[in-house]
């Protein structure tokens, strides 16, 4: 038997070839690997790529009421990618998130990092931002309940604060085909801050998220929840799309249902993972720029997302900790066994973001 040779096929190279003469320069600067997820999951297809996004386009005309502020190929892809290129299904979330914007104008003036109220919201880590992605590449955003001090950040600042975040990282066309993960740790989250949770600010929160922004959520993942957040259920499933409600799970105090879905190596020590401690003023760095402080004043628009790429990784080394709120979580060491269907109440879904 002679030596087994590992090159390619003549075949496979032309192949490689072929699919990379197809490939537009809205795909420049994807790895194979996201190129091919994006053609099998969300029918992505370079051939194709204009036309598709030229069909979105032209039904604008068809919405005259909504003053829709930015067209532009890659603005419109994002969209297609958010629904997996069901053109109506992408040109209605287009048209819901400048609705939404216009029916919400307080939201979004001075829609920038250097807003006051963005600004405390983002300091006090609202939201935090993982620097490393999963196992799928997705993106990890974290909410440490406890820490709303409700005299210092509205609810409706730190939902801009969340929405800003996105915005900024929805540049990456990395993560519009890959997407998100929401951790959100209710470790010390009171009954009183709880009571401020209200339905016409629960509602506004799932427009602006489920309904308006064109990116994937493949988790919403509750971990030290009181009972009392079981309960709020009952006041959201009213604005729920049915597919809505399957991908939030809730894991209670024990770690190793999460750890089944997000690998311990890509989580900080709060949630049971290898990582050091999540340092809360990280992302508040990034966007606000290396020399923030209580006092800057940085500008920092939802488009213009360059300076956080190229800055990121530099200015996630050189934090320091700033004191937090820590989960109460516990891991069994060694046990991340799936549960038996039924054998823990709390890993059940009960809510996501589409």
């Amino acid at each position: 038997m002679g030596p087994v040779s590992v090159l390619p096929k003549p075949q496979s190279i032309s192949t490689w070839e072929g699919d990379l003469a197809k490939m537009t320069h809205l795909q420049a600067g994807l790895s194979p690997d996201t190129i091919e997820k994006a053609r099998l999951e969300l029918n992505e297809n370079p051939d194709v790529l204009h036309q598709d996004i030229q069909q979105v386009r032209d039904m604008i005309i068809t919405r005259p009421d909504i003053g829709f502020l930015r067209t532009d190929d890659a603005f419109i892809l994002r969209f297609l990618r958010a629904r997996k290129f069901h053109q109506a299904d992408a040109f209605r979330l287009l048209a819901q998130y400048f609705q939404y914007r216009q029916l919400n104008l307080d939201m979004f003036k001075n829609f920038k990092a250097d807003d006051p109220g963005i600004k405390r919201a983002l300091i006090d880590g609202f939201p935090g931002v993982l620097e490393n992605r999963d196992h799928y590449g997705r993106k990890i955003l974290l909410l440490f309940a406890a820490n709303w001090d409700q005299s210092r950040n509205s609810f409706t600042d730190i939902l801009r604060a969340i929405l800003l975040s996105l915005e900024v990282l929805i540049e990456d066309p990395e993560l519009q085909i890959n997407g998100f993960i929401l951790i959100i740790d209710w470790s010390n989250f009171s009954f009183k801050q709880a009571s401020k949770l209200t339905p016409s600010i629960l509602k506004l929160a799932i427009e602006g998220l489920q309904d308006s922004f064109p990116a994937r959520f493949g988790g919403v993942h509750f971990v030290n929840q009181p009972w009392y957040i079981h309960a709020l259920y009952t006041l959201i499933k009213p604005f729920l799309k049915d597919k809505t409600r399957k991908r939030i799970f809730l894991h209670g105090n024990n770690l190793n249902s999460l750890h089944q879905l997000i690998h311990p190596e890509f989580l900080p020590s709060e949630f049971g993972g290898t990582l050091p401690p999540y340092d809360m003023g990280t992302w508040a760095r990034t966007l606000l720029g290396p020399d923030y402080s209580d006092e800057n004043d940085y500008t920092h628009t939802s488009y213009n997302a360059m300076y956080v790429k190229h800055t990121c990784s530099n200015l996630e080394r050189e934090c320091s900790p700033k004191p937090m709120k820590r989960s109460q979580s516990v891991v069994e060491a060694g046990t991340l066994k799936h549960e038996e269907k039924g054998e823990n109440e709390n890993t059940q879904p009960l809510l996501a973001l589409d």
